[in-house]
């Protein structure tokens, strides 16, 4: 398959310049999921597991549909591909969601969610199987070993993260509790700080823009949601560890 490249430059600009907007768009309110929903306005809502397969689904099918249907795809893309970005979606998909006890998705914020993971995906497969050039050394890189490295102890501290949420609740609880354990010793958004290294090392490893757009959007989307998390613990409760940060340990 021809390499896109106009497009592909065009995509990673919009994502970088989308996750500017939203930066800017939602310091004093959040997306409304989650404990940050707000419905003045009757909404249709979708239980948590089935929003979060639906809209986690595209990021794996489109580059792994890409890379069935593609002519000599670029090797090393695709062991990034599959080794990285695929693997993140094929746990948020088989794994997470159907295991999360969240609340219930407003259906508008699953579809945008959804639009998302679907240009992403084509995005950074397309980019990964027939535009980018790695020459024979590649995995001998000091970014690719660094990268990876970066990606998988920002996955371990995501999946980690994501577990000890998980277990604050029985089966049918819907109440908030404090989070102990792991990196939630320091900072109020331990899981979003995994996946935000994750990236940064998804970035560094392919050494590319669209990989780079990406990791920006996905600081500036789940930053913010961190220091909310924050201020809802500390206001929630009283005895909330005062020396506990929002995403980053001692810092911020």
């Amino acid at each position: 398959m021809h390499c896109y490249g106009d497009l592909i430059n065009y995509l990673s600009c919009g994502l970088i310049l989308t996750g500017l907007w939203h930066l800017v768009h939602h310091r004093k309110t959040q997306t409304s999921y989650g404990r940050h929903m707000r419905l003045s306005l009757p909404t249709r809502m979708v239980p948590a597991r089935l929003a979060w397969f639906l809209q986690e689904m595209p990021a794996l099918l489109i580059p792994l549909l890409l890379m069935l249907t593609s002519h000599k795809p670029s090797s090393m893309g695709k062991t990034l591909l599959l080794g990285t970005f695929c693997m993140h979606y094929f746990q948020r998909v088989f794994v997470y969601s159907l295991r999360t006890r969240g609340k219930p998705f407003p259906l508008g914020v699953m579809v945008a969610a959804g639009l998302f993971c679907s240009l992403n995906g084509f995005l950074q497969g397309h980019y990964l199987l027939h535009c980018a050039q790695f020459d024979d050394e590649w995995s001998a890189d000091y970014r690719y070993k660094i990268g990876l490295v970066l990606f998988y102890v920002g996955m371990a501290i995501n999946i980690h993260s994501d577990y000890i949420l998980r277990n604050l609740r029985k089966p049918g609880e819907v109440i908030y509790k404090i989070p102990t354990g792991g990196l939630f010793e320091y900072v109020s958004g331990a899981n979003y700080l995994g996946e935000i290294v994750e990236w940064l090392g998804y970035a560094v490893a392919t050494w590319a823009i669209p990989a780079l757009s990406f990791a920006v959007f996905s600081l500036c989307f789940i930053g913010p949601r961190a220091y909310y998390h924050h201020r809802f613990y500390q206001e929630k409760f009283k005895d909330y560890p005062k020396l506990r940060k929002a995403l980053i340990p001692f810092i911020l």
